[in-house]
C-alpha cells in the first residue's frame, strides 16, 4: 500500500482549522466574489469544527484598524484568544503565538483559509507547507480585492501543494458518514443552513 499522508482523509482526530483575518475591513476590500458566500463558508467550517471538537486557531492583523474577527466566528469560542499578530505580517505563521497554538494541537493536517487570498491566506499556507504540514485550503471562504488576485492566489497555492476543499466537502469528510453521532446536529446547524441541496 502506498504511504502518502495526503491520501488519508481529514478527520476530527487528525486536523485543525486555522482562520486568518476575518475582520470587517478585510471583508470590505473583497471584490472577487460574493462576500456573504465567503463569510458563510468560514462560519460554516467553524461551526462544524466546534460540533466535532476540532481545534480552531484564529489570527487577526491590526484589530485597531481592521476591527475584531467577526462575532459569528468568535461567539462560537467565547473563551478562546484571537491571536492579534504582534508583527503585522501577512503570514500568520510568522506570529509565534499563532504558530505555537497550531503546534500544540499535535496535528499535522491543517485546514486554512483567510482574507485576502493572495496574501495572508497564501503566505500562511505556503509557510505551513514549509513546516511539514499537509495543508488544505478552504477556497470558498477566501476572497481578494479582484477576481484575478483571488484566482492566481489559489493557483499559486495549488502549484505548491495545497489541497483545495469546499465547505460541504470538508464537513462531510470530517463527519465521515451519516452514522456519526453528531450527524443530526451537523444537518441542523451546517448542512441545512449552508448547503442548498442537502438543506432541502
Amino acid at each position: 500500500m502506498v504511504e502518502n499522508s495526503k491520501l488519508k482523509l481529514l478527520s476530527d482526530k487528525n486536523s485543525l482549522l486555522l482562520l486568518v483575518d476575518y475582520q470587517p475591513a478585510m471583508f470590505r476590500g473583497v471584490g472577487s466574489g460574493d462576500r456573504t458566500i465567503i463569510k458563510n463558508a468560514a462560519v460554516g467550517a467553524t461551526k462544524t469544527a466546534k460540533i466535532l471538537n476540532i481545534p480552531v486557531v484564529l489570527s487577526s492583523i491590526n484589530p485597531k484598524l481592521n476591527g475584531d474577527v467577526i462575532k459569528e466566528i468568535t461567539d462560537l469560542f467565547p473563551k478562546q484568544e484571537v491571536f492579534a499578530r504582534k508583527m503585522p505580517s501577512f503570514d500568520a505563521f510568522e506570529d509565534k503565538s499563532t504558530a505555537d497554538a497550531v503546534k500544540k494541537t499535535g496535528r499535522k493536517k491543517i485546514v486554512i483559509s483567510g482574507l485576502w487570498t493572495s496574501m495572508c491566506f497564501a503566505f500562511t499556507a505556503l509557510h505551513a507547507l514549509r513546516e511539514g504540514y499537509d495543508v488544505y485550503g478552504l477556497v470558498e471562504a477566501a476572497g481578494d480585492s479582484t477576481y484575478d488576485a483571488h484566482k492566481y492566489g489559489i493557483k499559486r497555492m495549488l502549484q505548491a501543494g495545497v489541497i483545495p476543499v469546499t465547505l460541504v466537502q470538508l464537513t462531510s469528510e470530517w463527519m465521515h458518514d451519516w452514522g456519526n453521532p453528531k450527524a443530526g446536529e451537523l444537518m441542523k446547524e451546517v448542512y441545512s443552513k449552508f448547503d442548498a441541496m442537502l438543506g432541502m
